[in-house]
């Protein structure tokens, strides 16, 4: 790995710590990172609704609507994929024994 990858790394894993990395994941911590699309899924939906509820219920505002719900489980899925990391960075050290 690159110097460059291996500091990046670090720097994630520090900022990490700082931000309560090293606490047991919750109850819905463990859900999501075991079921990373579901999760993508479960806040497309609502948000999907919501954007169609501010459009006029006309047929190409669903589509709309689909596309912006799409958008934020998008976003979410890659940080749901952090905290499976960070559950198993958990695991390696022995902090957390798993679910």
């Amino acid at each position: 790995m690159a110097n460059w990858q291996r500091s990046l790394s670090d720097a994630f894993w520090t900022l990490d710590r700082l931000l309560g990395g090293q606490r047991r994941p919750t109850r819905i911590q463990k859900w999501t990172a075991r079921h990373p699309i579901g999760t993508g899924f479960c806040v497309a939906v609502p948000y999907a609704l919501f954007f169609f509820w501010l459009s006029s219920p006309e047929p190409e505002n669903l589509w709309k609507a689909a596309l912006g719900g799409l958008a934020m489980g998008f976003v979410f899925v890659p940080f749901v994929l952090l905290e499976r990391l960070r559950q198993r960075r958990l695991m390696r050290l022995g902090i957390w024994d798993g679910p």
